[in-house]
């Protein structure tokens, strides 16, 4: 039996709760990864695991072991970091989680520059709109939006972005501009939504900022849908920044009541607290960190 590796995987399988979820992520089966833990088991002398039909529970035994497992990998991981080679050429995956259309828009673009400086390290990027949970989902890294709420993790500011309020010369030719806030009434907007709620635009009315809810026929959980209804003219939305520097920048679409536009929000890259950092993940935090202040972003 490999010890080394066996305790890995019950470190995962704590963490993540799935035998098939531990075994998609160190490419094995299911089965591979049960028979793995049931030697440590058998090592051990101590059962770590029950097994039911509906989910994985942690004996109290497995529980005390975990706590000391998790050093160990911790200080595993960083000694494979620190030593030969590694060094000055990390390598290995690295699962980074953000938005979609953040991740197409602000972090694909970046890709190509930190593989050519670091061949050896591998990137899987996944997108949600949700806030994935980070330890169950073996995610190693993730780009929040917003305020921090979650102590459990660490942070490292990447940006600050607008929210700004946007519609196309072509939308504001039929229907007019906007030029103080009760006119928004008159307007159609983009809704952006989340669990079949409409989320409220943040506004700024002198030195108050209030929530107004925006009113329109088209609404939708995923922020590529609110920018590609917003360049079909559909109406007016409040849309991060980054959403459409590009057709901003261009004149495109324009910033309407810049005089109603809320405090800038941060952009945070947040991972585990209470772990060592592998060489791959602090370079490519380094990277992403001095890549996001440059005057483009």
């Amino acid at each position: 039996m490999d010890r080394l590796g066996a305790i890995l995987l019950f470190v995962r399988l704590v963490e993540c709760g799935s035998f098939s979820a531990v075994g998609r992520e160190a490419g094995i089966t299911q089965p591979t990864v049960s028979k793995q833990i049931a030697s440590l088991e058998k090592y051990l002398g101590a059962q770590l695991v029950l097994r039911t039909s509906r989910q994985v529970v942690i004996t109290e035994s497995g529980q005390i072991f975990y706590e000391s497992a998790k050093q160990l990998v911790a200080s595993f991981d960083a000694a494979e970091s620190c030593v030969g080679d590694r060094q000055q050429s990390p390598q290995g995956l690295i699962r980074l989680c953000t938005a979609p259309a953040h991740g197409r828009l602000c972090v694909m673009p970046l890709l190509p520059e930190f593989f050519r400086r670091y061949p050896d390290v591998a990137v899987e990027l996944s997108v949600s709109e949700r806030q994935v949970d980070m330890v169950r989902e073996g995610v190693d890294l993730a780009i929040r939006h917003g305020p921090l709420v979650d102590s459990s993790l660490r942070a490292r500011k990447l940006a600050e972005t607008d929210f700004v309020l946007v519609a196309t010369p072509g939308y504001l030719a039929t229907n007019g501009v906007p030029t103080r806030f009760s006119d928004l009434d008159k307007h159609t907007c983009v809704v952006f939504e989340q669990g079949r709620a409409r989320c409220p635009w943040s506004l700024r009315i002198g030195h108050e900022t209030v929530s107004y809810v925006p009113h329109g026929p088209l609404l939708t959980g995923d922020a590529e849908n609110i920018r590609a209804a917003v360049l079909c003219g559909l109406g007016i939305s409040q849309v991060p920044f980054w959403l459409l520097a590009d057709e901003i920048r261009s004149g495109q679409v324009r910033v309407l009541l810049t005089a109603l536009q809320p405090e800038r929000s941060p952009v945070n890259l947040v991972y585990p607290a209470g772990r060592q950092v592998p060489m791959r993940m602090r370079v490519f935090i380094e990277y992403l960190v001095e890549a996001f202040k440059r005057p483009e972003r």
